[in-house]
């Protein structure tokens, strides 16, 4: 229910003012009831129980209904709403708009690929694993699985702003694992990621993950290989940088310059700095768990 500060709505407010009949939302948000267990939990008069249910059913905050009871008819009361909004007049914070696009994998503008390295598509290979080469096939734009025993993938990502819109926060999110040979569980990888050069953050994936199938994984994909990732969620506001909630960078909007830009390029890397060299999988929309590339969000205002 949404109401506003008219008199239109005075109805509302005043059947909300009465503790009586506060307590008898509490008590039927959680079952149905009659009017005589309703007086019994409230130790008032049936008469006076009916009176408050009947306020609140004028203005539309629970329904009734009758029905054949022990001693004739009885009278069932329930909630109508779950929720009662207030809509003031003017607005104090901004509305804000979503812009949701994605990238595909093989959509990337720049790589370095070093063995353990290969793409597939949701059919078969992309030219020959651990052929760095092959991150140049012609097919490599259908990619929808890709590991680099260790390297980086680069991609530029469009921006789809207005002259008039305000960037509030940027999300990318994506599904990752490390990478081994065939697979390893237990394989953790530090993985840093660059927006627009800068570096924001590190974050360690735990495995290249076999110990089940991906729910979307191809059949023909064997067992024993890279079968799903970790779903990743990257986070810039006007503040600081975030990976999956946890403060990584003092980077924001603004340092990055994402405020008035057509596009940014992100890097997914595995680096020699890091203390777990583990390198990385990427899932796609038809791999993995996560029926998604790599999606971004964009808030606006």
């Amino acid at each position: 229910m949404i109401i506003n500060i008219s008199s239109d709505s005075l109805p509302v407010f005043q059947a909300l003012s009465n503790q009586n009949r506060l307590d008898i939302l509490l008590l039927i948000s959680k079952n149905e009831m009659n009017i005589g267990e309703l007086a019994t939990q409230l130790k008032l008069s049936n008469a006076i129980v009916t009176r408050h249910v009947q306020q609140l059913e004028d203005v539309g905050i629970v329904k009734t209904r009758r029905l054949p009871g022990k001693y004739g008819l009885q009278k069932l009361v329930r909630l109508a709403v779950d929720t009662i909004n207030i809509d003031f007049p003017q607005k104090i914070f901004p509305e804000y708009r979503l812009y949701t696009t994605e990238v595909k994998l093989g959509h990337f503008t720049d790589f370095d690929a070093k063995p353990t390295c290969g793409l597939t598509t949701a059919t078969g290979y992309i030219g020959m694993a651990d052929q760095p080469r092959s991150f140049l096939d012609n097919n490599r734009v259908n990619a929808e699985l890709i590991w680099v025993g260790k390297g980086f993938l680069e991609y530029k990502v469009p921006l789809p702003l207005l002259d008039s819109d305000t960037l509030e926060l940027l999300e990318i999110s994506f599904e990752i694992s490390s990478e081994f040979q065939l697979s390893n569980n237990r394989w953790p990888s530090d993985i840093n990621y660059y927006i627009n050069g800068e570096f924001i953050g590190m974050d360690t994936v735990s495995g290249n993950y076999s110990d089940v199938r991906g729910k979307l994984t191809p059949h023909w994909w064997p067992d024993l290989c890279s079968q799903y990732g970790e779903l990743k969620h990257i986070r810039i506001n006007p503040y600081d940088s975030t990976i999956d909630g946890v403060p990584v960078s003092n980077h924001n909007i603004d340092s990055l310059g994402l405020s008035n830009s057509d596009f940014f390029t992100l890097r997914i890397a595995s680096e020699d700095t890091v203390t777990n060299v583990g390198g990385l999988t990427l899932f796609g929309e038809k791999w993995g768990n996560y029926a998604q590339n790599i999606k971004i969000s964009t808030y606006v205002s």
